[in-house]
């Protein structure tokens, strides 16, 4: 692992800790293959029967965008630390929970569809910024979103792309439960300790079958989501959105048709 994905095990759960306070944990590709190799550390340790994902001070503000306009760290390839991620987060077969706190954006809120129980403090900030950015949505968002909230709320969600916080995550059923934020690495340990003392199989069997469903069709649907975002990430939509960001300024869509 490198210092800035930090793991341990204590009482038969895998704490995986995005530490990268300084860029609020946007991930860079280092980072990817840190949570990839995690994941697969936790699968493969006997001793692990739950796995943990939080950040230091912010869950994930997304993609760290320097490290992000390398165009071969998003394309759909086995060697590319960022598909090792989603395919290791998608494919876990032991439970993976995830305590969200301050700004979780873009892949730092599309990653916790994959996860099979999500709790937040009240700070919690998400965001689907993808339009915004000149891109499209990605990590099987485009299925999972409005299959938990409808067609219209995610065309908004999506199309917007602001910002909405825990109590409304929570009401569109994003979210299980919301604690103080000072409590909530403790509470929710405490649940991820509590759900490692449960029949182990049974967890990992019931997991699958509730997965089941929406895996197939993610299945059929991601390939799609990883070629147009690879040709929009270089599209002079998001070049523009790109160079705005870097130039603290506000992007001129005005120009493309």
């Amino acid at each position: 692992m490198t210092d800035q994905i930090i793991t341990k095990i204590e009482n038969r759960v895998l704490h995986i800790i995005l530490n990268r306070p300084e860029k609020k944990n946007a991930l860079t590709k280092t980072m990817y293959r840190g949570l990839a190799n995690a994941i697969e550390k936790g699968e493969n340790d006997k001793t692990v029967r739950v796995m943990l994902v939080y950040g230091k001070e912010n869950f994930c503000a997304g993609n760290d965008l320097k490290d992000f306009q390398d165009t071969d760290n998003f394309k759909r390839s086995e060697e590319r630390p960022t598909y090792d991620f989603m395919q290791n987060l998608m494919h876990a077969k032991k439970p993976i929970i995830a305590a969200v706190s301050g700004y979780a954006i873009g892949i730092g809120t599309t990653m916790l569809f994959h996860f099979d129980l999500i709790y937040a403090s009240k700070d919690a900030k998400l965001q689907f910024p993808f339009t915004n950015l000149g891109l499209v949505p990605e990590f099987g968002s485009s299925f999972n979103l409005p299959a938990l909230v409808g067609k219209f709320r995610a065309a908004e969600l999506f199309f917007f792309g602001d910002f909405f916080t825990a109590e409304e995550a929570h009401k569109i059923g994003m979210i299980n439960k919301i604690f103080k934020k000072e409590e909530l690495i403790e509470k929710v340990s405490a649940i991820a300790e509590q759900l490692a003392e449960k029949p182990p199989t049974a967890l990992r069997s019931t997991k699958q079958l509730v997965k089941k469903y929406y895996k197939s069709n993610l299945e059929k649907l991601m390939p799609e989501e990883f070629t147009e975002f690879a040709r929009r990430q270089v599209s002079p939509e998001a070049q523009e959105a790109f160079k705005a960001f870097f130039e603290h300024r506000k992007p001129d869509f005005s120009k493309f048709e």
